[in-house]
């Protein structure tokens, strides 16, 4: 699924006239949750998670997550749920298999953020108490990151999993079910979502890391006006408040 901001329908002129949808935010998307969950479990092995941008990095990868993943739940599989109705016998099978492991695996995400979410929260509790009390100081199970960089561990590798689940069986039943207008819809609903505060966030979000082909890729997927934007405004913005620092 791609996170699309507010000034897509995330169609591509190309993919309208080959009468193929183009999956690239999709996929440019998912590079970005891999960035950012490699940059966390980074920032847990360094003993870096109580920074400002650390936490900031954390609480937008959240965000976007959220966007993602309710989106599909609401508007995308739905649709190709629907589409799927009537198919051979066979092919319908799969269809509902897949849909409902896409389904198991989105929920399976929920607790492994809420046990990043916790150890996060323990490990500001941690160093607060290391600063108060002198004694404290060399305790190994205080404030120590070999569990919080386990926990990312286990979220990296269920979300890992699921994309790579998502790019190799749902993306092919989509490109079989739906039409480019199907997922030109399906953009205007996350539009609605995210509104131009949301393509704000995203936008710079999602080319941080991402090297020239990824960039050149998504910009061209996208209105002109969103490269200009993002020069000019988001980028900077993002860049400012250091996230993962």
């Amino acid at each position: 699924m791609s996170t699309d901001p507010g000034t897509s329908t995330g169609t591509s002129a190309a993919g309208r006239s080959t009468g193929r949808i183009d999956f690239t935010l999709m996929y440019v998307t998912h590079d970005a949750f891999r960035r950012d969950l490699a940059r966390l479990r980074r920032a847990a092995a360094e003993g870096r998670t109580d920074s400002v941008g650390v936490r900031l990095g954390w609480a937008n990868f959240k965000q976007q997550l959220h966007v993602h993943h309710t989106a599909e739940d609401e508007a995308l599989w739905p649709r190709v749920e629907a589409a799927c109705v009537g198919r051979p016998d066979a092919a319908e099978i799969l269809a509902a298999e897949i849909l409902a492991a896409m389904a198991a695996e989105h929920a399976r995400l929920d607790p492994l953020l809420e046990a990043v979410d916790a150890a996060l929260e323990q490990r500001s509790a941690d160093l607060a108490d290391l600063a108060d009390h002198a004694d404290l100081a060399g305790r190994a199970d205080l404030a120590g990151p070999a569990d919080l960089a386990g926990l990312v561990g286990d979220l990296q590798a269920a979300l890992g999993g699921h994309m790579k689940h998502e790019e190799d069986a749902a993306l092919p039943l989509i490109q079989e079910v739906l039409s480019p207008d199907d997922w030109a819809a399906f953009g205007k609903t996350i539009a609605r979502k995210q509104k131009l505060s949301g393509a704000a966030a995203y936008v710079p979000w999602v080319v941080d890391g991402a090297d020239e082909a990824q960039q050149a890729a998504f910009f061209h997927a996208m209105p002109a006006p969103v490269k200009v934007l993002n020069r000019l405004f988001w980028g900077p913005r993002h860049r400012r408040r250091h996230p993962w620092v």
